[in-house]
């Protein structure tokens, strides 16, 4: 009776919480994109703001490519918890697959941001004591 219970308050949760992920996925991508299309567009006009090859300038392409790589740490981590309480309640091999899989591209992808975001730490402190104009700072929020 308790399991039977169990199951049947865990499949709407699971729907949910697989719900929010979407809901983060589609945020997090419309962001990205709006702010791409701004930057290409802000290149248009004011040549200075493109790089080499014509492309938006490495640390603003950076800053965007982090950001949205936080948005997708970020729905990764709601769906781990959506697959946790679906394995936790009806273990199946598919299940455990998925849960793994996704854990362990979360666990990468969390691994890339943070470094990337290090590397572009180190490279504005250097250009701040060189005395060189840094971008905008990179806002300081907390690993996922």
């Amino acid at each position: 009776m308790l399991s039977q219970w169990l199951v049947t308050i865990s499949e709407p949760t699971v729907v949910v919480i697989d719900l929010m992920a979407l809901i983060i996925i589609a945020c997090g991508t419309i962001i990205a994109f709006v702010s791409a299309l701004r930057l290409f567009f802000d290149g248009l006009f004011d040549p200075s703001l493109r790089g080499e090859r014509g492309y938006m300038k490495g640390h603003a392409r950076r800053v965007l490519w982090m950001d949205y790589g936080r948005w997708l740490v970020a729905a990764l981590t709601f769906q781990l918890a959506a697959d946790i309480v679906e394995s936790a309640i009806a273990p199946t091999w598919e299940a455990i697959g998925q849960l793994g899989a996704v854990a362990v591209i979360r666990t990468f992808l969390n691994f890339f941001l943070e470094r990337d975001m290090e590397e572009v730490r180190e490279r504005e402190e250097a250009r701040a004591r060189a005395g060189l104009p840094t971008a905008e700072p990179l806002e300081q929020k907390p690993p996922a």
